[in-house]
């Protein structure tokens, strides 16, 4: 729909044209061969008819783009448009001063008239790519909102993602487990117990405290991991098995905070949780050719039935990423052979730009 279409957006138009309408009576009457009166009569409905006319200017401009067309096709789309209206708006002039020269009171007008109908023209011409340049400010301006929507929608999105993900992340499985262990080991094993309850205790701040930020180092992120896989060796002892092979440069990189808190531990829920005899989760991470590529992987048995909760965890990961990098940012994932395999790739992103 046209924006001035409106009634109170119409209403303001309609009105900023009586002053051009004031203008061009004067031009007329200037110059000699057309009473006020006279011009006053021609001028007030042609401008009238004029206006609703240049609406059409809105469609012009959408269909030429400053940005797609060439400048040769735009001067010359916009040029035969304004030539194209003005004569047909002097053809209109004509049409009423050829009626009103009929009435005893205006003989003769048209000869009069026929002095003035080049100024006519040129006003139309002029008007008309007055118009199409307020337009192109309309559309402009209209670009400029979306613009602003959209980046305000995709802030929305990323902080709903985000939120979903602590939710996921600081699973009540995992809380479930790790209080029922704590109290286990309490009788049989108080001192440990007491280690179990300070890790868990530096787990939850730790979490909430990196939740809190935009972005958060590497390192960070690899302590909080270091922190929930200590827990959860408490509880699966020597069937749980952690390797980290990290590049010193990938430490100092950037990245969401939380983001790889629920591969982690899907990798222990859905993998090592499911074999007798345990396994190994793996973490890598390389900072190379302006990326970081981190990988997950997980013993697991390729044979066991899919759970109905799997998948959420990289559902979320796979959202905040688009939401965070959009198509910079990609996820893959490799079930082939005994190792489930995580591979996410992301901007190599520094202190300096965070």
């Amino acid at each position: 729909m046209h924006p001035l279409l409106t009634r109170n957006r119409l209403g303001y138009y309609l009105l900023s044209w009586i002053p051009l309408a004031v203008i061009l009576i004067f031009v007329m009457a200037a110059g000699g061969n057309l009473s006020w009166l006279e011009s006053s009569i021609i001028v007030i409905p042609l401008c009238g008819v004029y206006a609703f006319i240049c609406l059409s200017a809105w469609y012009t401009a959408k269909s030429a783009s400053i940005q797609r067309e060439s400048a040769l096709r735009f001067i010359v789309v916009h040029s035969m448009a304004a030539f194209l209206i003005s004569a047909f708006w002097t053809a209109l002039g004509w049409a009423l001063v050829t009626a009103l020269s009929r009435t005893p009171s205006f003989q003769g007008l048209n000869q009069r008239f026929s002095r003035q109908a080049p100024i006519l023209f040129a006003a139309g011409y002029l008007l008309y790519l007055l118009s199409v340049a307020s337009q192109y400010v309309i559309l402009s301006l209209e670009a400029s909102r979306e613009a602003e929507a959209r980046v305000m929608e995709t802030n929305i999105l990323a902080r709903e993602a985000e939120l979903k993900a602590l939710k996921v992340q600081i699973n009540p499985h995992f809380l479930f487990n790790s209080l029922n262990s704590i109290s286990a080991l309490t009788s049989i094993d108080p001192s440990r117990a007491r280690d179990m309850c300070v890790l868990l205790g530096d787990f939850l701040r730790m979490t909430l405290g990196l939740g809190e930020k935009d972005l958060v180092r590497f390192s960070e992120e690899l302590e909080l991991l270091q922190k929930y896989l200590a827990i959860e060796k408490i509880r699966f002892g020597e069937r749980l098995i952690m390797r980290e092979t990290i590049q010193a440069e990938s430490k100092s990189c950037l990245l969401p905070p939380l983001l790889l808190q629920p591969l982690i531990e899907n990798a222990v829920k859905h993998g090592i949780a499911g074999l007798p005899e345990g396994g190994e989760v793996r973490l890598s991470c390389h900072r190379q050719d302006g990326r970081l590529d981190i990988v997950v992987e997980n013993s697991w048995d390729p044979d066991a039935p899919p759970r109905r909760s799997g998948g959420l965890g990289l559902k979320n990961v796979q959202q905040r990423l688009e939401a965070r990098y959009g198509k910079d940012a990609n996820l893959r994932v490799n079930t082939e052979g005994p190792f489930f395999r995580v591979m996410l790739s992301i901007p190599a992103e520094g202190e300096e730009r965070s």
